[in-house]
């Protein structure tokens, strides 16, 4: 007599059971990496992409007249917050302007002014949190105007 069923063997069932348990974890883990992606998400880089594609190359030779000036910006935070920028070659008397934003987390973001203290040093009028910011950085002189974006710590 042949033996149909033998206690612990691996039945169909079984196989069901390890399909539905190994399916349900990648499903449960690619839902809770999906809420992750979304909350970091803070909506679109530009409204139009198509808009924008047109406007790229002008946007690099902004860009290029900009480095053609051969100016050069340092930013850093000093003890009390405040954005102290470092400016080399910069023209005496330079209108300096910053726009801050948050590059993950919290929708946050600043525009500040500068003060002129002399010697290519400008501080904000204004302290800054804490914490990672993305800082695009205007300074216009002379009619000539410069413009970067760098990261703040």
């Amino acid at each position: 007599m042949a033996e149909t069923s033998r206690k612990g063997s691996f039945t169909g069932r079984h196989m069901v059971g390890i399909m539905i348990v190994g399916f349900g974890i990648v499903i449960a883990v690619n839902f809770y990496m999906a809420s992750l992606a979304v909350g970091g998400f803070h909506g679109v880089v530009v409204e139009n992409s198509y808009v924008a594609s047109q406007k790229f190359n002008g946007w690099m030779e902004n860009a290029e007249a900009s480095r053609a000036l051969g100016w050069e910006a340092q930013a850093s935070r000093d003890n009390a917050g405040f954005v102290v920028v470092s400016a080399k070659d910069v023209p005496a008397g330079a209108d300096m302007k910053a726009e801050l934003r948050r590059p993950l987390g919290d929708h946050e973001f600043a525009s500040l002014t500068f003060e002129d203290l002399g010697n290519g040093v400008y501080r904000s009028s204004q302290p800054v949190d804490e914490g990672r910011w993305t800082m695009r950085l205007f300074i216009d002189a002379g009619g000539k105007h410069w413009a970067e974006e760098s990261e703040l710590k």
